[in-house]
């Protein structure tokens, strides 16, 4: 992921960002020079100290996953995590003495990735202790008692299922909103999302209220 200067995330603005957030998605290399395996996933995170180092994430996956060979292969991993995203039509971008249609289009969108090394977690009883965490957070209203081994209702499923836990070293994050240009293009471009109205757009609208950020 290219971040320019001007798109760099800092600290004070990914770490809230992502606290929000429980979706992304798990890329390992592929194995003997196949192609990379992406994984849809919910996970857990918790934070650590500063500039990420010592942030951990954990999730499960089903046994049979392929994702579990291109771990034990190599372990070094990435979770991407991206929103607030929304194509920015070159109209909404030109300045006023520039034709509409000779302006340059783009997207703007917030994505941060933690890189770090996955431990596969095979051991009944700290996959019960990861999975009660995971309950915790996902289904707080149910998750009355701690996952047991072996033990109904959920205990007994443990088998059919591989916890991973990545171990952050690394933390790239971007948010690409023009913040290098002028107020001007940001009312512009908010006003065009306001009349487009997309799912997204009211979210990348209000990462243009400069005036609400200062």
């Amino acid at each position: 992921m290219l971040i320019h200067p001007w798109d760099h995330a800092d600290e004070s603005a990914w770490r809230p960002w992502l606290a929000a957030r429980d979706f992304g998605t798990l890329a390992a290399n592929g194995v003997d020079g196949g192609p990379p395996v992406l994984v849809p996933t919910h996970f857990l995170y918790t934070p650590g100290k500063a500039d990420g180092a010592g942030d951990e994430v954990i999730l499960h996956l089903a046994r049979p996953n392929p994702f579990w060979a291109a771990v034990e292969a190599n372990p070094r991993l990435t979770l991407a995590v991206t929103d607030d995203y929304a194509f920015i039509p070159g109209t909404w971008r030109a300045t006023p003495e520039t034709d509409p249609d000779h302006g340059v289009p783009t997207s703007y969108y917030t994505s941060v990735h933690l890189i770090g090394t996955g431990t596969v977690v095979d051991d009944p009883a700290e996959k019960a202790a990861l999975m009660s965490r995971q309950h915790a957070r996902f289904q707080p209203r149910s998750a009355h008692d701690p996952i047991v081994p072996g033990e109904a209702p959920f205990g007994r499923m443990l088998s059919a299922i591989r916890c991973l836990r990545l171990d952050v070293e690394e933390v790239r994050a971007k948010a690409k909103y023009d913040d290098h240009k002028d107020d001007d293009l940001a009312a512009r471009v908010r006003k065009g999302l306001g009349d487009r109205a997309l799912p997204q757009d009211a979210a990348v609208a209000a990462r243009l209220d400069r005036a609400a950020r200062d």
